[in-house]
């Protein structure tokens, strides 16, 4: 049996609000492994970085006393296989390709007829070999589900990961996906290791649970039993319970919803927006320069008396001492990719570039 240690694995996504924090677990006994939590907790975060696809930011992760930053993930793929909640393909295939794509870890090129054997019992135990020749992207959310769990058992490693197996699922098929996790797990002596929101389910099926609690870390560990009380239950996911006997394993009832942090913030807040530094220098500067408008100027400007109406002599003699009438420029033809034509009259100049026009014609009195 492989054995994964976790010792004071820390994550985040920014330095001061870690994920999961000083997480210690131990898996080195097959079984099915249930992670319990409410939202937020960290607990497809936890599986992530068992397997490398994220890493952490403190601590370590060893399978089998090696750390996982040390190994590629050809190399993880052959002790741990992952089902995420959701898989989106990106190029159409039929069902049986589908899930051929776990066989990858045990061979890179072509396929043998163990392989197609292995993919035809997965199809079996998940009853999709209606299913085989459909493609992949034509598929209800839950029938995807059905498919990422037997890609995820053809892939034959000790420890198999499945985040959220029963998401999609009706109750019939979330009761038999759990029944087959079982079975399986001990009959092929791996650990499977599940993320689950039900906590019924939970109770019946799992061998172990892993109780998160907030802000990321483990509350509890131990049979369903140990972790499924009344007092864990309210102290974790905030609503009231009774826990019964139902055979062997706890039957929880539900109650009303508890008060949590956020019930305790008061009524009368609001949100408020945060100036940037940016903006707080611009108003600054804004606030510092006068602007000239009417208020700065109490006596206002009175408007020009009209003048009054020239005789035709007199607006000759204004004209005759202006001298001169300055010409119309004529239109200025500018060729496409000719050099820029600058033309002077008097004492104001035009530079046209026509790089990117055709002709372009400029009217203008100087």
């Amino acid at each position: 049996m492989t054995e994964i240690i976790l010792d004071n694995v820390t994550f985040g996504y920014t330095e001061d609000h870690p994920i999961i924090q000083d997480i210690n677990l131990k898996i080195d006994e097959p079984g099915l492994y249930c992670i319990l939590g409410p939202n937020g907790v960290g607990k497809s975060t936890l599986v992530k970085c068992v397997n490398k696809i994220l890493v952490p930011t403190s601590g370590t992760v060893t399978i089998d006393g090696i750390d996982v930053e040390e190994m590629t993930h050809a190399e993880i793929s052959k002790y741990i296989g992952y089902v995420p909640v959701s898989s989106n393909e990106a190029f159409a295939m039929s069902v049986l390709d589908t899930i051929m794509i776990g066989r990858y870890n045990h061979r890179r090129w072509g396929s043998e007829h163990v392989d197609l054997e292995m993919v035809y019992r997965a199809m079996k135990l998940l009853r999709i070999r209606n299913l085989a020749n459909r493609n992949y992207n034509a598929l209800s959310a839950g029938q995807h589900q059905k498919v990422s769990i037997a890609r995820g058992i053809v892939q034959e490693t000790p420890v198999l990961i499945l985040d959220e197996p029963t998401a999609n699922l009706d109750v019939k098929y979330q009761v038999y996906v759990m029944e087959l996790l079982r079975a399986f797990a001990e009959k092929k002596g791996v650990a499977v290791l599940t993320i689950s929101h039900d906590l019924n389910i939970t109770a019946k099926y799992a061998h172990k649970i892993i109780m998160l609690a907030r802000p990321g870390v483990v509350y509890k560990v131990g049979t369903p039993n140990e972790v499924l009380t009344k007092e864990n239950v309210e102290t974790v996911y905030g609503i009231a319970c009774e826990v019964h006997d139902n055979g062997g394993y706890p039957l929880l009832v539900f109650g009303g919803a508890l008060l949590d942090d956020d019930d305790l913030i008061s009524d009368k807040g609001s949100f408020q927006k945060e100036e940037s530094a940016f903006f707080a220098l611009k108003n600054a500067l804004k606030a510092a320069i006068p602007h000239h408008h009417k208020e700065h100027h109490p006596k206002a400007k009175e408007p020009p008396a009209e003048p009054e109406s020239k005789t035709v002599e007199s607006k000759e003699e204004e004209r005759s001492s202006r001298g001169p009438r300055p010409p119309l420029l004529t239109p200025l033809i500018i060729p496409r990719g000719g050099i820029p034509i600058q033309h002077r009259c008097q004492h104001t100049a035009y530079c046209m570039d026509s790089n990117r026009l055709g002709h372009i014609s400029i009217y203008k009195y100087l």
